[in-house]
């Protein structure tokens, strides 16, 4: 009797093209949760006295200036009043530090998620096609591109509203990363959430007054990202037949005719 492959079953009628092994899923799912939980606990929670450590940067200015007060020159609320100044100005700067904080591990949970994906489908592809022009092409291809591919093998549907979400986020990535472009005009235009308007207070958004320094996000769309992608390894299917598939997009059959005749 012949050995099966990893991807082979008894029936010569059926081939498993994908497979997510339980435990990998798993795996898979409990490594995004760790880095978002030691993320919170090792650098978000620096942020959680902003306020006190702002008004005891005002107090520091204070005492560094009192060696040169003079009760007869000068007007103590004059000191006083450039002591908040310097507090707001520290909150400020620490604001921003915080607001980077957040899009970088925004970035880094994205990325990691982004890398896992294509190479596990790199290596499921590679079982029934080996070959160089598919892999080069899965690790460089578009989101888009990664998201019609998954939808065409049965994987995940490009409705769904976890694969919208994570559509979303690139965006927000990709504005944190090049600044203004196509995908700070595509949260302008669907995503006003991640977007901050420091005159909210006085008067009615306007977005065209908005640019890539705009760009915000907040420890619920830290926990938002988290999910989606939680949801995505549990809804990827534990095996994908090839009698599934009805349609492959244009880059992976080009590629693939490319691989077939270099072999």
């Amino acid at each position: 009797m012949e050995t099966q492959g990893p991807h082979e079953e008894e029936s010569k009628e059926r081939t498993i093209l994908f497979q997510m092994p339980e435990s990998f899923r798993q795996s898979l799912i409990e490594e995004n949760r760790f880095y978002l939980e030691q993320a919170k606990k090792k650098l978000l929670s620096q942020f959680d006295n902003m306020e006190q450590e702002a008004d005891q940067a005002g107090e520091r200015w204070l005492e560094s200036r009192s060696a040169y007060f003079d009760h007869d020159r000068h007007d103590p609320n004059d000191f006083l009043e450039k002591a908040y100044d310097e507090s707001i100005e520290y909150y400020r700067l620490l604001s921003e530090v915080r607001d980077q904080t957040r899009l970088s591990l925004l970035a880094g949970m994205f990325h990691e998620w982004d890398k896992k994906l294509r190479g596990w489908l790199v290596k499921e592809i590679g079982y029934w096609h080996p070959g160089e022009h598919i892999t080069q092409k899965v690790w460089s291809v578009s989101f888009d591109d990664i998201g019609a591919f998954l939808d065409c093998m049965s994987l995940a549907s490009q409705s769904s509203s976890y694969l919208k979400r994570l559509s979303a986020f690139r965006y927000v990535i990709n504005v944190y990363k090049h600044g203004d472009g196509l995908s700070f005009a595509a949260l302008k235009a669907n995503h006003q959430e991640f977007l901050r308007n420091a005159l909210s207070e006085y008067i009615p958004m306007n977005i065209d007054w908005l640019d890539h320094t705009d760009l915000v996000v907040s420890d619920e769309h830290l926990d938002e990202l988290s999910l989606a992608i939680t949801v995505f390894w549990e809804s990827i299917p534990k095996d994908v037949y090839d009698d599934s598939i009805t349609t492959i997009p244009p880059w992976f059959a080009k590629a693939q005719a490319k691989d077939n005749k270099d072999a």
